[in-house]
């Protein structure tokens, strides 16, 4: 379900690294990394790992398998969230690999893990349109919801907000906890969804660590030969005549699918 997507409170679910997030110092053919901790659907997943612990600590018997396996995916929706991050440097494809990843831990295996201890112990199962989910999922945009209202009585749990989620955990009811924890695992895999889709995008409009290498052979060999490069693919150039006037000018090898020229000067 929706979320925020941007790093205080996102609107679109781009959630995209921003390239002066790069590490300093490693020269021209890195590509940008780093810097994830300042995306929301980190912090979201970030926030649901430690709930997550919390719960399973009140909730789920230790001597159970499930115990175990719902902090397993909530840590592996974390740590490949970070993983992917780092391999973005030289590795596009490995990026959205463990993006990918995370989102599935996240989506596909501890969110249905909530689902089931809901149905397992007759407790009720929020629909995502239902009034108690949206106003959750209003709560969790923020990390501190403001102007919140006063409680009922001394023994009304709120939600504070995502970084008051694990502190909400500890002391909410089973139903409330686990679809508070629902909701927050639905932002973050929303927004880990839309990370993947701009990083498939980014690959395919500006390449990856392999195809700066190869451009930058092609200029080099460009540059030692004198051969221009072809402006419009950057292709290394030939000499070519024009049949009619004999003037003679730089063509580009892959004529007539790219028609890139440039005159030679004298």
């Amino acid at each position: 379900m929706p979320g925020p997507s941007d790093r205080s409170n996102p609107s679109d679910g781009s959630d995209r690294l921003d390239p002066s997030d790069k590490k300093p110092g490693e020269g021209p053919f890195f590509l940008p990394h780093g810097g994830y901790e300042k995306l929301r659907s980190y912090v979201i997943a970030e926030a649901v790992y430690d709930a997550t612990v919390v719960f399973c600590a009140r909730f789920i018997d230790k001597a159970s398998r499930t115990h175990d396996q719902m902090i397993q995916a909530a840590r592996s929706g974390v740590r490949n969230f970070s993983e992917g991050s780092g391999a973005a440097a030289t590795s596009k494809k490995m990026e959205m690999k463990l993006t990918n990843v995370a989102r599935a831990s996240l989506n596909d295996e501890l969110a249905k893990d909530y689902k089931s201890y809901l149905v397992q112990n007759g407790l009720r199962l929020w629909h995502k349109d239902s009034r108690e989910c949206i106003a959750m999922r209003e709560r969790l945009k923020h990390d501190v919801f403001p102007n919140l209202p006063a409680p009922k009585s001394k023994d009304q749990v709120i939600l504070t907000g995502l970084a008051g989620l694990a502190d909400f955990v500890k002391r909410a009811e089973a139903e409330l906890a686990a679809n508070a924890m629902l909701c927050a695992i639905n932002q973050a895999a929303y927004l880990l969804k839309r990370q993947i889709e701009n990083q498939a995008k980014d690959f395919k409009e500006h390449g990856g660590f392999t195809e700066r290498l190869h451009a930058a052979r092609i200029q080099a060999r460009a540059e030692q030969t004198g051969t221009p490069l072809c402006p419009l693919c950057g292709q290394p150039m030939f000499r070519r005549t024009a049949g009619k006037t004999n003037r003679q000018f730089w063509g580009c090898p892959a004529y007539p699918k790219c028609k890139g020229t440039q005159d030679i000067e004298p």
